[in-house]
Formats: structure tokens, C-alpha cells, sequence
């Protein structure tokens, strides 16, 4: 493949004609993919992966959470778009949906239910494992990206002051040192950026943690026939209730499939048991998602998982940050999954690695640590999201919010009220909750004063589903027979 005929800017000119320039990924996930999508204009790039990668859309190892629901936000996909462009078409291409937002959104937010407004954002909706395999195509391309997968990342090499490469062992036991003018860590919520850090004498970063004792359950289905534009159908918790914040999500896949996701906080969380999972989906706090997959064919069993903490690295706040480092994505910030926000964060912060890279070039004094401050802003958006509502529930553990948090959450409360039944107000909630506009969209004067005046419309007390959407299901009985497990 040809390179991009975009060449550095401003600053990055010194790295022009110069030895090439080398850089290291850690992980070939979705944060590593992009990272070397943003980085390969201006350097050659190794992502060194400890899995053997499937050649397809298939589960890997490393990626246990796969298996649950990812909502790909406008936010994101924009800025994947942006980094691959083209990748949008070939997630369609193999089967991904593009969902618009609210019009093809069944939702109970913790305010009520949200109208099906004509298209204000969008969703990329299609299984973990589809838009990884799509993106790793993609960066393959890439004649400067190399791929190193069986291979194990033992530590980093340099010291205090400057990372200069990495040591990691072959799949054939070999330890070799790769030489990098840049590493980023992408490993994800398994990172240990931080014992490696340490072990060169680099200060610990504060960190910050939510735990509401959150578990989610999913499992397969087959749609019933018909069914091939159905809505997402999502009910949430509702945070000012004094029980255990439980949600149901139906989110269409490829190949007429649906994953159904499940979770509850601590007291009221899912089981693995398939006997209980459509009574559990039945009762959330309406049972349209429970009522909807009983007439759904299941085609795995339930997958379980309980390490859900909300947990926060501030890097940006190490004031002796070392040259020739930087992490992103979960490595940085991990998320409660219910919020969809770590895809997107992600995709973000490559963008922002570009950005800085492109200002600044790739060797330039200080890069690391505007990297992370960088980093930063989209992460801030995502945290403050989810965990304002994850400290709330019950048992959660955590820092509990202040004067001014609890103030914002009031407002918001309102906010949501409000965006049931006007349309400047949702617009304005789903472009901070989509993460394609900052969390000030929700204070502009306009939001402000439509927000005091209140909901233009009376509540909906049923789910927006359309006739045709309700029978289509409703009226389809799949017919019974053996079901495959996964």
C-alpha cells in the first residue's frame, strides 16, 4: 500500500530527513490498532501482541469482554474515521449497522422514556469481534506497521528521564530489545505501565476509583425473521432509587443475531445461570427487553463477568513524566461497560496522539506529557459520566461526590426530564453522552433555559416501538428445537 500524502507540520518538519523514526505499541487491540494508525505516517511501527490473532472476526483470548455488548458511539466513529478513513464502509461492508440516533433507540433513561427524534448522532452497532478484525485489516495495510503477536512484554528500557524501547520475549523464548523513539502503551485494563514505570524510577501517578460491585451477564440469540432494522433497546437504572441499579440492552449484530446484555451493581447483579436470564431481563425496571428475547431463539450459553471498576490513572498529573512514553485507552482509564464510553475514549486519545505528533513531531522534548494532557479531556468526559451515577447505588465505593458534583447531578437529572419531550435538549445530551461534543454542550444558554422551562411534551409511559417493530416480534414464534452453545 501507498502512504498518505500528508506530511508533518509546524514543528514535526525537524523529523524530516532524518534516520527513520521508530515507535512500539504495546497491544494489538483497538487502542493499539489506532495508535499505529496515527503514528505510521511518521514512523515505522511494531505493535507487539502477546495472543496469536485470529485472521477473522473470532474471539481471542485477550479479550474476554468481546463477548458483551460494545456501543461504538458517533464520537468514536468519527474519530476512527478519521484516523482509517474508509474503515466506516468496510465495518457495513461485513455487516455492521449504522443506527441513527435517537430515531433507532428504544431507551428508558433513569427520567423516562426517550423520543424517537429523526437522527441527532449515531451508533456503529456490530459484535466486539467484527470491528476489531475490521480495524486490524485495515492497519495491516499499512506498509510501515509491523505486527509481532505470541510476543510478551517483559519491561521497558531507559530510565527515569527517557523510555527508549522495550524488551519482550519471542514466541520462540528469545528476549530481544526493540529500540523506539516512542512506546504507547495500549495493553489495556491488564496494562502495567505502572510497575514498569516504577521499575525506572518514575513517580507513581495518582489513581482514582469507583467500584459499585457492577456484573454483566450476555448471551446470543438468533432475531426473529424480520427483524433486520430493529431498534437497540436499552432500560436503565434509574440512580436516585435506593436498590441495586439493574439494565437489559438488545443490540442487533451481524447475522440476524441480537446480544443481550445484562447487569446489576452489588445486591442485584446476574447471574451465569440460563434458566435466570430472561426472568432477570423481566425484571428490570420495565421488562420489554425480557418480553422481546423471549420470542428470540437462543444460540449460546450466558457469559458472566464481575470486574467492572471504574478506575483512573491520572498520568497527566506526574510532573517528571519520562520522555518517549505514552498510554492510552483502558491502559489509562477503565470504564463501567454499561456507558459504551472505552471504544470511543480511545479512538480520541490516537487522534490526539496524531494531533501532537503532527504539531510537534515524533522526537520533540515534552511530547509525552502533552500526549497525556492531550489524553486527558475525552477521558474526563467518560469518567465523569460514569462514575456521578456509580457512586450513587448502593454499596458503591468511592469518593463521595461534592457540593458542586451533587449540584451538576441535579441539573442533569433535570436535563434528562427535559430531553423526554425536547428536542434541542436531547440533541444536546446525546452529543456529550455519544462523546462528539464536551460536557459544557449541556450548559450552553440555550440548553440552560429550555432546561428550566421543561419538557415540551407529557411523558411516554409505554416503549416508542412502532406497531410494525412490536408484532414483527411479538407475533414470531421461533420454532423450538435443540439450541448450539458457543
Amino acid at each position: 500500500m501507498n502512504e498518505p500524502a500528508s506530511a508533518p507540520r509546524g514543528a514535526a518538519a525537524a523529523d524530516r530527513g532524518t534516520a527513520p523514526r521508530r515507535a512500539v505499541v504495546i497491544g494489538a487491540g483497538l487502542a493499539g490498532l489506532l495508535a499505529a494508525a496515527a503514528l505510521h505516517p511518521h514512523a515505522d511501527v511494531t505493535v507487539v501482541e502477546r495472543d496469536v490473532l485470529p485472521a477473522g472476526p473470532e474471539p481471542r483470548k485477550g479479550l474476554p469482554q468481546a463477548r458483551h455488548a460494545h456501543l461504538l458511539w458517533s464520537g468514536g466513529a468519527r474519530a476512527m474515521e478519521d484516523l482509517l478513513p474508509g474503515v466506516t464502509a468496510a465495518w457495513l461492508a461485513a455487516g455492521a449497522r449504522r443506527i441513527p440516533l435517537p430515531t433507532g433507540l428504544v431507551t428508558l433513561s433513569a427520567q423516562g422514556w426517550l423520543r424517537r427524534w429523526p437522527e441527532m448522532e449515531f451508533m456503529i452497532s456490530c459484535s466486539r469481534d467484527l470491528l476489531d478484525s475490521v480495524l486490524r485489516e485495515q492497519v495491516a495495510k499499512k506498509d510501515r506497521v509491523t505486527i509481532l503477536e505470541g510476543t510478551e512484554l517483559l519491561g521497558l528500557e531507559g530510565d527515569a528521564s527517557r523510555v527508549t524501547g522495550v524488551r519482550v520475549r519471542t514466541p520462540e523464548g528469545e528476549e530481544r530489545v526493540l529500540d523506539a523513539d516512542l512506546v504507547v502503551d495500549a495493553s489495556g485494563r491488564g496494562s502495567r505501565s505502572t510497575a514498569w514505570l516504577d521499575a525506572l524510577g518514575v513517580p507513581q501517578p495518582p489513581m482514582d476509583e469507583v467500584d459499585s460491585g457492577l456484573a454483566y451477564a450476555s448471551r446470543i440469540f438468533r432475531a426473529p425473521t424480520g427483524t433486520e432494522d430493529h431498534p437497540v433497546v436499552n432500560v436503565q437504572p434509574d440512580p436516585a432509587q435506593p436498590v441495586p441499579a439493574q439494565s437489559a440492552t438488545i443490540v442487533p449484530i451481524e447475522g440476524g443475531r441480537w446480544l443481550v446484555t445484562l447487569s446489576g451493581t452489588r445486591g442485584g447483579q446476574p447471574t451465569g445461570l440460563v434458566e435466570e436470564f430472561e426472568a432477570f431481563a423481566r425484571g428490570v425496571r420495565h421488562p420489554v427487553v425480557g418480553e422481546l428475547i423471549a420470542h428470540a431463539q437462543p444460540l449460546t450459553d450466558v457469559v458472566l463477568t464481575r470486574s467492572t471498576i471504574n478506575r483512573r490513572r491520572f498520568f497527566e498529573k506526574v510532573r517528571d513524566w519520562p520522555e518517549g512514553f505514552v498510554a492510552l485507552g483502558d491502559a489509562v482509564a477503565t470504564y463501567n461497560p454499561v456507558y459504551g464510553h472505552g471504544m470511543s475514549v480511545a479512538a480520541q486519545g490516537a487522534v490526539a496522539l496524531r494531533e501532537q505528533v503532527l504539531e510537534h513531531g515524533l522526537t520533540a522534548p515534552g511530547l509525552g506529557r502533552r500526549v497525556q494532557r492531550a489524553v486527558a479531556l475525552p477521558v474526563t468526559i467518560a469518567w465523569e459520566l460514569a462514575t456521578g451515577t456509580d457512586i450513587r447505588y448502593p454499596g458503591a465505593i468511592g469518593t463521595e461526590p461534592g457540593g458542586a458534583q451533587k449540584l451538576l447531578g441535579r441539573y442533569v437529572e433535570r436535563l434528562m426530564r427535559t430531553a423526554a419531550g425536547r428536542p434541542l435538549v436531547a440533541q444536546a445530551f446525546l452529543k456529550v453522552i455519544t462523546l462528539s461534543g464536551p460536557l459544557t454542550t449541556l450548559v450552553k444558554p440555550e440548553v440552560v433555559f429550555a432546561v428550566l422551562r421543561g419538557p415540551r411534551r407529557p411523558p411516554l409511559t409505554e416503549p416508542p416501538l412502532t406497531t410494525e417493530e412490536r408484532e414483527t416480534v411479538l407475533n414470531t414464534r421461533e420454532p423450538s428445537g435443540t439450541q448450539t452453545h458457543g
